[in-house]
């Protein structure tokens, strides 16, 4: 007699592919973002995360990223708007 059903079987291998998949998208956030926004080497940044997504994750928002975010090129900040009104 068969241990497991075969519906189960398919939905655990269901599950566990769709979490491979998340895996494999954080790793390529990390790894875009830590380009952009850290000091530290972005492929480091992605094996921490591939090969512990949780704590990378974490270890990289914690410890990763830069306190200082650039803006892309030609965006303004609020603060400087030339369309403001002068104060009446």
């Amino acid at each position: 007699m068969p241990s497991t059903i075969p519906l189960q079987a398919a939905g655990v291998a269901s599950i566990m592919l769709l979490l491979f998949v998340v895996s494999l998208l954080l790793v390529f956030w990390v790894y875009s973002d830590a380009k952009q926004n850290s000091e530290h080497p972005a492929f480091l940044w992605a094996v921490v995360v591939f090969l512990a997504p949780l704590l990378g994750l974490v270890l990289y928002f914690l410890v990763g990223r830069s306190r200082t975010y650039s803006r892309p090129p030609g965006s303004r900040s609020s603060g400087s708007d030339s369309r403001r009104r002068p104060p009446r």
